[in-house]
């Protein structure tokens, strides 16, 4: 090997360890941002732009997703700023950045601070007020309300607190009208009674966290009968709202269809949660329907804007034949 290539090897070893630090300095940094969390938010805010009536530039559009996006990856850093002594107490979340001490609290504050009020602008800029109003509520909503006030306080903070979560569908749609309609509010009372069996099928196996942490989760407060009891009847009321997008006639029979499908699977999950016994024989079957309620709204919010596309595909048969 001649001296140039042993020198350039003994340089890049040298600089490996540098380059992994920065590639996992950066990963922290989007770690603050829930980027779970985003991805779903980002997916419910393009429901929204997608089957709103009107038109939208396709690149006022993406501007407007990536606005709903920054928002809720600021939210979520902000969140994680003020819960860092409860996320250093719970198994799931103590390896966070924060709690593990590889990001400072004022770095994350920063820059979540400063990524709510560029996501604001920029949902201002691209399209209207309204849109950027309902942005900005859907901020302080989750910062003030739901981590600051709620969280630490009452069971009911996943059921008021949750309407943070619900913003994002009614931010899309009024991203393209400029008003709020009542799609729009369905859309919101969609994911806001989605929230609490959603996230109490996930207290459920993780009680043991949150009374660690002293949070006053519904299966710490009330105990499992409770809440089991509690997230079927969220289920069952949740089946009207999830298909009343097509009975107002903003989409029609194939969401429809795929809503009544997806809602009584729901409604089955939560009655088996129900039939468990109290104890942490429940814990794999709160698991099954935690998972299943991600895939839920999910394909929900996918059958929306399909919605248009199965009606389009069925009227240029019909056009044809």
């Amino acid at each position: 090997m001649s001296d140039t290539t042993q020198i350039l090897t003994r340089a890049f070893d040298a600089a490996a360890p540098t380059r992994v630090r920065d590639s996992s300095r950066v990963r922290d940094y989007v770690d603050l941002l829930k980027p779970r969390v985003m991805s779903l938010v980002v997916f419910t805010g393009l429901g929204g732009v997608l089957i709103a009536p009107g038109h939208a530039h396709p690149f006022a559009a993406g501007l407007a997703v990536l606005a709903i996006a920054l928002g809720s990856g600021a939210a979520g850093a902000i969140n994680m700023w003020y819960e860092r002594d409860l996320d250093a107490l719970m198994a799931r979340t103590a390896n966070r950045p924060l709690p593990a001490g590889r990001v400072a609290p004022d770095d994350a504050l920063g820059l979540g601070v400063l990524l709510s009020i560029f996501s604001v602008l920029l949902m201002a800029v691209a399209t209207n007020y309204v849109a950027a109003a309902l942005l900005v509520a859907a901020i302080l909503f989750y910062v003030f309300v739901y981590t600051i006030w709620l969280k630490r306080r009452t069971p009911q903070n996943i059921v008021i607190g949750g309407a943070a979560g619900a913003f994002p569908p009614m931010i899309g749609w009024a991203a393209v009208t400029g008003d709020v309609s009542a799609v729009g509010i369905v859309l919101f009372l969609l994911i806001f009674l989605w929230t609490p069996p959603h996230f109490w099928a996930l207290a459920l196996y993780r009680s043991d966290d949150y009374r660690r942490a002293g949070v006053p989760m519904l299966p710490v407060v009330a105990g499992p009968r409770e809440t089991k009891r509690q997230m079927l009847l969220y289920t069952l009321v949740l089946m009207p709202v999830a298909l009343a997008p097509t009975l107002l006639g903003a989409v029609g029979w194939f969401y429809g269809a795929v809503a009544l499908a997806m809602s009584l699977a729901f409604i089955g999950h939560a009655a088996v949660v129900w039939r468990t016994a109290d104890d942490r024989s429940a814990f794999p079957a709160a698991r099954r329907m935690f998972r299943f309620s991600l895939l839920y709204l999910a394909v929900l919010f996918a059958a929306l804007p399909l919605d248009g596309v199965v009606a389009r595909i069925l009227v240029a048969r019909t056009l044809v034949g």
